[in-house]
């Protein structure tokens, strides 16, 4: 006990420090193919489930799982894996070639190469150009801009919009088929029933198609339970973490944006030196699960500012709510990356300042020979 303080106070042997950490480090990795794309170290990764290219940024490529995968930038190679949605901005650009399986699939921007999808939802809008073929098996596709190859569909609705400007043939399957006079396809536009086999198959790789909440799904569990080993494991430090979000929002978010950008450039000047190789490769992978131990967090802290608000406060009922909530204002448009960036700078930065201010305890602190009881 100590005499200054009206309860308890732990102090935590290294011994069980190490443990903890180790716990949730094994969590995060075990997890970490089903909330985060596995994507180039130049992308930014959304440990929530989501990999967004910013407008600007250029990665070499993406490859993996993820809830969300967004292209704003430029993917200067293949975009392939599976996802609960994938959308290529207008001002987005692939320069080789999409082969994905996901809940839905838009390109409103640039694909060099070809798109081969399997999906709930496909759409080509009017400002949408791919260069190759396209080949997409769907439960509804929507075809409105422009495919330098040819077309093959098989869906349960197909539309041929207006805008559409076809280089090659249109080969199609559908239950329903609707065709604008005024869309351009200069092979022609043919039935084939023999399509029917390729409806909603995942081609990149050969899944099955993902129901359109599948990948989104698979994030929110893979959060949830990422919490609840946070909340388990490090009560009274989660909660401190929760506690800086609602005291000091501009601060942690402050914190949270340096962060965010400082550590890849620090590390990628560590890099640079072959010694400092490893160092650096070890320093990604910590970043990696700082991300979303990060996000996490900052969920948690917005449940309980929400909790708070209506004079409630349990832990688990807030990370519900915070990772419940910021999933279904993810599904938004515009507004739901914003969020989602917002939430990740906040739980980043109260995340590394309670970091910093356990070493500064630790390293003040004169600990006995023996540990003493964990009661946390």
């Amino acid at each position: 006990m100590c005499p200054d303080s009206d309860s308890p106070r732990t102090v935590l042997s290294d011994t069980s420090t190490r443990r903890r950490v180790a716990v949730v480090l094994a969590t995060a990795l075990l997890l970490s193919p089903l909330a985060t794309g596995l994507a180039t170290a130049q992308s930014v990764q959304g440990p929530s489930g989501s990999v967004v290219v910013e407008e600007g940024e250029t990665v070499d490529g993406l490859d993996g799982v993820a809830g969300t995968v967004v292209v704003y930038g430029t993917v200067d190679g293949d975009l392939s894996g599976a996802a609960g949605s994938i959308r290529i901005a207008e001002s987005g650009r692939v320069a080789g070639d999409v082969r994905a399986a996901a809940g839905s699939v838009t390109v409103a921007g640039t694909v060099d190469g070809s798109v081969e999808v399997g999906a709930g939802s496909f759409e080509l809008t009017e400002t949408g150009r791919i260069d190759g073929m396209l080949d997409a098996g769907a439960g509804s596709v929507r075809v409105d801009g422009a495919v330098g190859g040819d077309v093959r569909v098989s869906a349960d609705s197909v539309v041929l919009g207006p805008n559409a400007d076809v280089g090659g043939e249109f080969r199609y399957d559908a239950d329903e088929f609707t065709e604008s006079p005024n869309a351009a396809v200069a092979g022609g536009v043919v039935e084939d029933t023999s399509l029917g086999g390729d409806r909603g198959t995942g081609v990149a790789g050969g899944a099955d198609r993902l129901p359109p909440w599948a990948g989104s799904a698979y994030g929110v569990a893979a959060n949830l339970l990422l919490g609840a080993v946070l909340l388990l494991a490090f009560p009274r430090f989660s909660r401190a973490v929760g506690d800086r979000v609602g005291a000091d929002p501009l601060v942690s978010g402050g914190i949270g944006l340096l962060a965010l950008v400082l550590t890849p450039i620090a590390l990628a000047l560590v890099a640079v030196t072959v010694v400092g190789i490893p160092l650096a490769l070890a320093g990604f992978a910590a970043y990696g699960v700082a991300l979303w131990v990060g996000s996490v967090y900052g969920r948690y802290a917005l449940g309980a500012w929400v909790l708070e608000r209506v004079g409630g406060r349990n832990r688990w009922a807030a990370l519900l709510i915070g990772v419940g909530g910021v999933a279904l204002i993810g599904l938004l448009p515009w507004v739901g990356g914003l969020v989602e960036l917002l939430v990740l700078l906040l739980g980043l930065g109260a995340l590394a300042r309670g970091l910093w201010d356990r070493y500064r305890g630790t390293a003040n602190r004169t600990f006995p020979e023996r540990d003493p009881v964990d009661v946390d």
